[in-house]
């Protein structure tokens, strides 16, 4: 049996808080959650609901069984007789919940084992949730990070102090990670689940596009230009919907740059397999829907505004540009303009049939039959 020496776990918590930059409090309750499961593993079952206290000013521990009053005990586990329950709480009722209190002084051997690994693997997590705060406030941002593993449903990412994931739903189709190369990320989300906090990043996002166009156009900075809609599919193609108040400002233009650098420079970052279509945006949907669908050319719309839809009509030569290959064009311009699009083949306007047109010889025997009359 290993003694338990609170004051020897009260100069550790201590060097351990110093050391890993924890709260003394978060090493605290970490050591609790290790003596209650290493009791567990001694004296109890696993479905029991045990919590300890550690009392560094008297140097005592204890453990606290709760168990439900009820009438009939069947585990005696999780539930406690009426009867039982009032020697330890005079006022105990059916349905309650008490506590039975139990002194630590030791554990064996196995149970020291179990307690050690909580220890461990709960100061892993407390490190982790620090460190991860401090990239709470750079979510929706981009950072660079080294590539750290390469793993079949994953990729690691080293960010300095923390380390992210690129999970395969986030990674842009076609694109080769190999470690140590230095990539941006886009910071999409801490998530926090039983294996602790998570750091989510993204290079497939329609948010990593659009920062990237952020640090290549300082005119979004100031207002002079925005972006109102994105419609991604990562590795392949990405429509643009841009906009400017500002009078004499050719939006389009702007985000495109000089000899096209500005989008060449966010093409290389997101692969030059990408296209990107910039797109004019406009309040009017039939135009906003006719410029989406660029590079095909529309020659009518019909609108149901209700139900957010539009037949788009366009001549037969234009119909495979209008689709895309495998439906891509339609797609993203549905996404990006929010109507359900319906590509229709534009039905050729009929002519009336014209007589047949008359010679000069026709003529003249037909005013020759008229004279004779």
């Amino acid at each position: 049996m290993d003694e338990l020496n609170v004051k020897q776990l009260a100069l550790a918590m201590r060097t351990i808080a110093e050391e890993k930059n924890l709260p003394e409090e978060t090493v605290l309750s970490i050591i609790e959650q290790a003596i209650a499961a290493a009791w567990r593993r001694d004296n109890g079952e696993r479905d029991q609901d045990v919590r300890a206290e550690l009392n560094i000013n008297t140097g005592t521990a204890k453990v606290f069984v709760q168990r439900e009053v009820v009438e009939a005990v069947g585990a005696d586990a999780v539930e406690i007789s009426l009867e039982e329950a009032k020697k330890i709480k005079s006022d105990a009722q059916l349905g309650d919940i008490v506590e039975e209190a139990h002194e630590v002084t030791s554990f064996g051997r196995v149970a020291a084992q179990t307690a050690k690994q909580v220890v461990l693997q709960r100061l892993r997590e407390a490190e982790r949730e620090i460190v991860l705060e401090e990239y709470e406030d750079k979510i929706g941002t981009i950072v660079t990070g080294t590539v750290q593993r390469v793993e079949p449903r994953v990729v690691r990412v080293e960010l300095g102090k923390a380390t992210g994931i690129l999970p395969q739903s986030e990674q842009v189709q076609g694109e080769f990670y190999s470690i140590g190369s230095r990539i941006k990320v886009f910071i999409k989300d801490i998530e926090r689940d039983n294996r602790g906090p998570q750091l989510i990043l993204s290079r497939a996002n329609e948010a990593f596009v659009e920062f990237l166009f952020r640090q290549e156009v300082p005119e979004m900075e100031t207002g002079a230009v925005e972006i109102k809609a994105i419609a991604r599919e990562a590795g392949r193609r990405t429509k643009l919907a841009v906009f400017s108040s500002v009078p004499g400002v050719d939006p389009v233009g702007t985000f495109v740059g000089g000899h096209g650098t500005r989008v060449q420079a966010v093409m290389n970052e997101i692969g030059d397999q990408e296209k990107v279509d910039i797109i004019f945006f406009s309040d009017d949907a039939e135009t906003f829907i006719r410029n989406a669908l660029s590079p095909a050319e529309v020659v009518r719309v019909e609108l149901d505004d209700k139900e957010k839809k539009a037949k788009v009509f366009v001549n037969e030569d234009q119909q495979s540009i209008a689709i895309g290959r495998s439906g891509q064009n339609v797609r993203l311009a549905s996404r990006l303009t929010g109507y359900e699009l319906d590509i229709e083949t534009a039905t050729p306007v009929k002519q009336e049939p014209k007589a047949p047109r008359k010679n000069i010889e026709d003529s003249l025997l037909e005013a020759l039959d008229s004279s004779e009359e």
